[in-house]
């Protein structure tokens, strides 16, 4: 039997030889069946709902004032220092996130099983949670340095996962006979690995990138300016809501361009398996004199990442005392918070499916402008997002007013890309043949969606909500604005005691956000080891 081979397609519309069909994508010409473009286009439309709130606000006093705040110098200085962050935290995201993926994934790491889980666990850690902890242990670490630090320890996983499930997917086969034609690992890994991760690299370090644009827990205690805490700011301090509205336009702006980045970088080339459509088991690369440094590598990002915000909170919980504990109320939020974080994850998840498969199996202007929307609303501040549905309630369905289906639609509209790029990396994976065979067969489209590209794509959809539902349950400025009142999770409950300087009764709540989030973040670090 011979092993499976990759397929590699460096122009659109080329077919290898003695194929009916490309082995990536769709052809160029193709266009997406309706039931798909429909849903994906109420989900485009959903997420560009903040939009349209924004350009009513940033031009409620005409487009001259708006330019005014745009073409402020603080605005340009507010453009660098976010900028700069992002790149900061994404280029080290990339690092940690590729390292330890083939780390884990490829040598013969003592443990790698046990490093999967533990490199996963950082996304149950809210950003603000690991600013607070690194302020109170290092109150130097303010600033820009804090600020990457923070974000930088509870973001790259969102780089690791993907890389991780590529490297498992891909086949070994064609690293084996780069090594068997005299190439170094080193070599080796840049000219026919690095290729093949690519696009779940980029696709997670966009996420990274998004995550930091509309972080605004950590920055805010860190005390570091950017367009979100800026924009926190003017919607706090005044009535008059164009400033901030105008700011946001820049953010959305600045991600439209990440996004068009992303594409460019991810390039035209897609790889899919043919032939039995299983990857053979790779052979653990020996680590040799490399395999301390590798452990400590490990261990050291482990630490930082995980064991010190939980040494911290663990130093909190027992400076506090009883007049801290408030079990029946601990219980009360626990319970609304995993309610409604489920709530969010599976309304992101229906809504990024039909999203994810057409940007993986089809290309065109209409499929890129419908992703590029998918995406537009994840670097809009929470409160930005939460203002703009409050808009839209009260002036046309205000029974959703005050109410936790609206909440439930922000975090759908925030967290529809971490969904949209699991699934869409999960689709480019699946072989495109049996969805042609399918076809051929008398299936219509959306009955092969049904019952072939869904199955297929299945463990990668469940990741992305999985990822969904813990982001979900540490969404902070949204929450704040939009739960009902008497209503609280335990984001807004942590606030609430951190910003009163009750650091002892807010640490039971940080302990049982980070320990709820850990449940499904372990759940898929196991199941892709």
């Amino acid at each position: 039997m011979h092993a499976p081979q990759h397929t590699t397609r460096a122009r659109p519309g080329a077919r290898p030889a003695g194929s009916s069909a490309p082995a990536g994508r769709r052809r160029a010409g193709s266009s997406p069946p309706w039931a798909l473009v429909v849903p994906a286009s109420v989900a485009a439309v959903f997420a560009l709902l903040p939009l349209g709130y924004l350009a009513v606000r940033s031009l409620e006093r005409g487009p001259g004032y708006a330019w005014e705040v745009v073409a402020d110098e603080r605005t340009a200085v507010l453009l660098g220092r976010s900028l700069g962050l992002t790149a900061a935290v994404v280029s080290a995201c990339l690092v940690l996130g590729v390292s330890l993926a083939w780390l884990t994934v490829r040598t013969a790491l003592p443990g790698a099983r046990a490093w999967s889980v533990l490199v996963t666990l950082p996304l149950a850690v809210p950003s603000y949670v690991a600013a607070f902890a690194w302020l109170s242990a290092v109150p130097g670490a303010a600033g820009f340095t804090g600020a990457a630090l923070a974000l930088t320890l509870v973001s790259f996983p969102y780089v690791y996962l993907p890389v991780a499930a590529a490297l498992r997917g891909t086949d070994p086969a064609q690293e084996e006979a780069s090594r068997s034609l005299g190439f170094g690992p080193v070599r080796t890994f840049v000219r026919v690995t690095l290729p093949q991760i690519r696009p779940a690299a980029a696709g997670g370090g966009l996420l990274v990138a998004l995550y930091v644009l509309s972080d605004f827990g950590a920055v805010s205690l860190l005390r570091y300016d950017t367009f979100t805490r800026a924009i926190h700011t003017s919607y706090r301090a005044s009535f008059d809501r164009t400033p901030a509205a105008a700011l946001s336009v820049v953010l959305v702006l600045m991600t439209v361009a990440l996004v068009a980045a992303e594409s460019r970088t991810r390039g035209r080339a897609a790889h899919a398996r043919t032939g039995t459509g299983t990857a053979r088991p790779s052979v653990p690369h020996p680590l040799g004199r490399l395999r301390v440094p590798a452990l400590a590598w490990c261990a050291a990002v482990t630490a930082a990442a995980v064991a010190f915000p939980l040494g911290t909170l663990g130093y909190w919980l027992a400076v506090g005392n009883s007049a801290t504990w408030d079990p029946a109320r601990l219980a009360g939020t626990a319970w609304t918070t995993l309610g409604v974080a489920a709530a969010g994850a599976a309304l992101t998840t229906v809504l990024a499916l039909p999203v994810g498969v057409i940007a993986a199996r089809h290309r065109g202007r209409a499929v890129h402008l419908l992703e590029q929307a998918a995406y537009a609303g994840h670097a809009l501040p929470g409160i930005t997002v939460a203002l703009s549905l409050v808009f839209f309630a009260v002036r046309y369905a205000y029974p959703l007013y005050q109410e936790l289906p609206l909440l439930i639609c922000a975090y759908a509209v925030l967290f529809l890309p971490v969904a949209v790029a699991a699934t869409r990396a999960a689709v480019l994976q699946a072989p495109p043949v049996l969805e042609e065979v399918a076809r051929s067969l008398g299936r219509s489209p959306l009955r092969v969606l049904r019952e072939v590209t869904v199955p297929l794509a299945a463990p990668g959809v469940a990741a992305g909500a999985a990822l969904t539902f813990v982001v979900c349950m540490k969404e902070l400025p949204a929450t704040l604005l939009l739960s009902p009142t008497g209503t609280d999770t335990l984001a807004t409950r942590l606030w609430t005691e951190t910003g009163s300087g009750s650091f002892a009764a807010a640490a039971p709540y940080a302990a049982a956000l980070i320990l709820l989030a850990a449940v499904p973040s372990y759940l898929l670090g196991r199941h892709r080891t």
